[in-house]
């Protein structure tokens, strides 16, 4: 399928419907429960609007598996070798999957690749902080691929068709990965003292990042509005942080983990979990690059996209039947 050129939506054939004529009848069409196409009509704060999320995800997914790429030579056995390496494959490739559902918007993925790398583009905030040890990894692959898993599930019922067709075979393959960092955090909560202490205290560290996985608060949301007018979004930020809370706050308990929190509790009355506030201030340093793993993240994908450019002009030569000097 061939990429939509960057002003496809400004020389879309005029039917003669004015812009609030056509406004209205996108967001019928929406109310309606159907999705948006790429050669629909829609308006340009749409269209930047789901570019901006979707090549956030797809960030997500590729710089997110390098943190668990650091420990694959360290896995404690050949079997957790071998679903660490699949894990982070399924990664990379949700991210390439993503990457053509910005293309099907009208922005090329040399585009894309670029603005990652030179820093302008944002991935979340979470995957800047390392993983020293083994159950990192489980806690990363459990409680963010739950949280990205609850998230995820709500934007496949999104307005936006292929967002809504890729996430699909994303959740699917994410199941998969919350049920490998599950199986790690159990066998590690069983063990011995030095694992379930080495267990509780990779959960100490990971909960205020996965707190803040699911964006800032309401109140402090420039986008969430519109995303929902839109259906591009389904429930808030704090709706899914409480929906995650409810699913997995006993999860962790039942496994003899506590959370460092103290204000951590559910009013039974009303349903609502109470909790510390994340550091929001230190959420957006790290959002705006400063937090303690952004400098090395970028360098690695920048030094993995220089390696790979024999790779590009080789394709780019075989589809001109042409040759090129191996060096």
């Amino acid at each position: 399928m061939s990429v939509l050129p960057l002003n496809y939506y400004s020389t879309v054939e005029d039917d003669g419907r004015s812009e609030e004529e056509k406004l209205l009848a996108f967001e019928a069409k929406i109310n309606r429960g159907e999705k948006i196409e790429p050669t629909d009509w829609m308006p340009e704060r749409y269209r930047k609007q789901v570019m901006r999320m979707v090549q956030n995800h797809g960030n997500s997914e590729i710089v997110g598996a390098l943190p668990e790429r650091e420990w694959i030579p360290h896995a404690p056995t050949f079997k957790r070798k071998l679903a660490l390496t699949a894990k982070v494959q399924d990664e990379v490739g949700h991210a390439q999957l993503l990457y053509r559902v910005v293309e099907t918007l009208g922005k090329p993925r040399e585009v894309i690749i670029e603005e990652l790398l030179n820093g302008t583009a944002k991935y979340s905030n979470v995957f800047n902080y390392a993983p020293e040890t083994w159950a990192d990894v489980g806690v990363i692959a459990w409680l963010i691929d739950a949280a990205a898993i609850i998230r995820q599930l709500l934007l496949r019922e999104g307005s936006y068709g292929p967002y809504s067709r890729a996430l699909k075979r994303i959740c699917y393959e994410e199941s998969f990965h919350l049920k490998h960092g599950y199986d790690i955090c159990v066998t590690l909560a069983l063990g011995t003292s030095t694992q379930r202490e080495m267990l509780q205290d990779a959960l100490n560290r990971w909960w205020e990042p996965i707190l803040g996985f699911f964006g800032p608060p309401d109140n402090d949301s420039v986008h969430t509005s519109e995303l929902m007018r839109w259906r591009v979004k389904l429930k808030t930020n704090d709706a899914i942080r409480q929906e995650f809370l409810d699913q997995y706050v006993p999860k962790i308990w039942e496994l003899g983990l506590t959370l460092p929190d103290p204000k951590l509790c559910k009013d039974e009355q009303t349903g609502v979990w109470h909790y510390t506030e994340p550091d929001w201030d230190e959420f957006k340093r790290v959002i705006q690059g400063h937090g303690p793993c952004n400098a090395k993240r970028i360098a690695v994908r920048r030094m993995a996209h220089e390696d790979g450019e024999w790779v590009r002009r080789a394709l780019a030569a075989a589809e001109h039947n042409e040759s090129i000097p191996v060096h």
